[in-house]
């Protein structure tokens, strides 16, 4: 394999480009800095397909990312390989309002042949090439520069491993038959509203016990405050206001600015300045929440009660056996939620009950749900048997 020096200008970029545009596949890691940032700062691309590889520079100058950029969200030939790329995708989607598409992930890959939930690259690697990472260029502050030739050699290497660990990957799921398994959860991680973040949703993430409308009405409104605040400051959320700060705000809002010198968790200072009075106006400006945003309990997570929560505990001893007799990480045939669904008594929209997932999980957990599968030990192993035959 072939591989080039640092790529600083538009003229190579757009070469290398034109190349990987021919290929059935490319594999794609970033460098990034993000601790001290609302914006992730890009630092570093790599790219492969299994005849060269190059690391890019977007903090050249003289670089114009465009092609690269089409390359990865509007090029549907060209299947884009990430290895927990979850990350990755958010740069880009930040950079073009796109995601990359076709995609795949060796990490999901990894789950549907039974290689554990959330398998690392330096274990994938090593699995299916007996490599040992270095890791010793892992804690690189990557945005200085000049970048030396171990750094760029290290970040090059994820994507030089993965142009060979991907083939293996795709011909182990032809034989087993799962990598239609997989669509589903491609389509999920490259799907652009997973990566928008809307500032009048933001709210959502941030634990707060009250459901009375007014109280949730300030929180939506000073979440949307500190998100607007941190993208103008390119700050993290936490470094303007912790959420913890932001619910205790929104459940006892103060009557004055001056009150803010005795919220802990804010800064004395914000009694007098401009950004405690940007707080003060985002609490005067609230409106109680709509009946129809108001969060609800019920369709979110349906009640089980005591009986139900026996028949989840029971799904989920279910799951493990079926997952480890068909060598498969239990959480991409089913999650949690979709198991205290059927529990309760849904049997709507249960990813579950459709397609593969029904006829590897589904189908046995429905009969244990409607009591024509039990559980009975044989020679000292946990078996699943029949009770009675599904009508």
């Amino acid at each position: 394999m072939h591989i080039h020096g640092l790529i600083e200008d538009s003229v190579t970029l757009a070469d290398l480009c034109k190349r990987l545009a021919q290929s059935d596949f490319i594999t794609v890691d970033t460098e990034f800095m993000r601790e001290n940032s609302y914006w992730p700062e890009l630092c570093l691309i790599q790219v492969a397909n299994d005849k060269e590889a190059a690391a890019i520079d977007p903090k050249s100058p003289d670089l114009d990312m465009g092609p690269l950029l089409d390359l990865l969200t509007d090029n549907e030939d060209v299947l884009k390989v990430f290895h927990a790329g979850g990350q990755d995708i958010e740069i880009v989607y930040n950079l073009t309002g796109k995601t990359p598409h076709p995609m795949f992930d060796t990490q999901v890959a990894a789950m549907a042949l039974g290689q554990g939930e959330q398998i690392g690259y330096s274990n994938l690697v090593d699995t299916y090439l007996g490599i040992v990472v270095d890791k010793g260029a892992r804690f690189t502050d990557w945005a200085r520069r000049p970048l030396d030739k171990r750094q760029i050699d290290y970040a090059i290497a994820d994507v030089t491993h993965l142009s060979k660990i991907f083939p293996k990957m795709l011909e182990k799921l032809r034989k087993t038959g799962r990598g239609v398994w997989l669509d589903q959860e491609m389509e999920r991680i490259s799907d652009p509203e997973h990566y928008r973040n809307d500032p009048d949703q933001v709210w959502q993430r941030v634990r707060i016990n009250s459901r009375k409308p007014e109280v949730l009405g300030r929180l939506k409104a000073l979440a949307r405050w500190r998100e607007l605040e941190a993208q103008g400051k390119d700050l993290p959320r936490g470094r303007i206001v912790k959420d913890e700060t932001l619910a205790d705000i929104a459940a006892n809002p103060p009557r004055k600015q001056a009150d803010l010198a005795k919220v802990r968790g804010l800064s004395a200072a914000w009694a007098g300045n401009d950004i405690g009075g940007r707080m003060m106006a985002a609490i005067a400006d609230s409106k109680p929440m709509p009946a129809d945003e108001m969060p609800g309990r019920e369709e979110r997570k349906p009640a089980l009660g005591k009986d139900g929560a026996l028949v989840a505990d029971l799904l989920k001893l279910l799951l493990k056996i079926r997952a480890k007799e068909v060598n498969v990480a239990p959480r991409l045939l089913a999650r949690s939620e979709d198991l205290e669904a059927l529990a309760a008594g849904v049997r709507k929209d249960l990813p579950i009950l459709e397609g593969w997932r029904y006829e590897q999980f589904g189908r046995d957990a429905l009969a244990l749900v409607e009591g024509q599968l039990g559980f009975a030990v044989r020679n000292g192993k946990l078996k699943m048997t029949r009770t009675e035959e599904p009508s």
